[in-house]
């Protein structure tokens, strides 16, 4: 059950919400995903209980709006490669070389990414090149992103129970309360050291679901430079893709 609304304020400018209900929540939520907000509710609780809920919420609301925004307001412009483009991964720059045999694949050799592609594909080239170049980057993700993520856990005494790889780029990263952690595999793009944050940042969340000051401090105790990274992250992310 989905309802449209605005929500004006004379403090804050307004921003439209969505108030979806369900017999199954039992308590209030807001979610803001691609700018756009959702407030979930039980079945039972009052409009006016879920509005004084969302206007709590409203300064946090409007900082995730204008964050996203801006994020969706850059438009990538999506590369074309060709033998000895560059390709960004983790702060150092791979070569691309191209060839062509009777299957695809991909090897990396010292700073150098060799892609096979397979000449019996109806493919067009680009297409070809692009699905390649994202395989082999969600692959490297998937493994180094469980090593440092379980490497860190065992360190820290907790336990994550597994670790996922999607493309979205609403996040960076998830942590669920099941112990999930979920990464984008964009983030090999961005230098080792924000890696390492990512991966700080969620496993973190495995001990405190929140963004409280105990969070921020356990993060610190195991990435000192996280506030610098995290800004990095903040202004340079958008620009993350292939």
């Amino acid at each position: 059950m989905a309802e449209s609304r605005v929500y004006e304020s004379a403090a804050s400018p307004g921003f439209a919400y969505t108030l979806k209900r369900s017999a199954k929540r039992r308590s209030l939520c807001i979610e803001v995903k691609q700018a756009q907000v959702i407030l979930r509710a039980p079945m039972g609780v009052a409009e006016s209980v879920a509005v004084g809920f969302l206007r709590q919420k409203a300064a946090w609301v409007m900082r995730k709006i204008q964050e996203q925004s801006s994020q969706l307001a850059v438009q990538p412009r999506e590369r074309e490669y060709a033998s000895g483009s560059t390709l960004p991964y983790l702060g150092q720059s791979l070569r691309l070389v191209i060839g062509y045999g009777t299957r695809s694949a991909v090897a990396r050799v010292d700073d150098a990414l060799h892609l096979l592609l397979s000449n019996r594909s109806r493919q067009p080239l680009p297409v070809q090149i692009r699905q390649a170049l994202e395989r082999w980057y969600q692959q490297q993700a998937l493994a180094l992103l469980t090593r440092k993520t379980l490497a860190l856990c065992e360190r820290m005494g907790l336990v994550c129970n597994q670790v996922n790889i999607r493309a979205t780029r609403s996040k960076w990263g998830h942590c669920t309360s099941r112990g999930v952690i979920q990464y984008n595999w964009h983030i090999l793009l961005a230098p080792e050291a924000v890696v390492d944050y990512l991966v700080a940042h969620e496993v973190c969340h495995l001990r405190h679901h929140n963004h409280s000051p105990a969070f921020w401090a356990l993060v610190a105790s195991v990435c000192p430079e996280y506030a610098t990274l995290r800004h990095w992250l903040k202004q340079e992310g958008a620009g993350l893709h292939l």
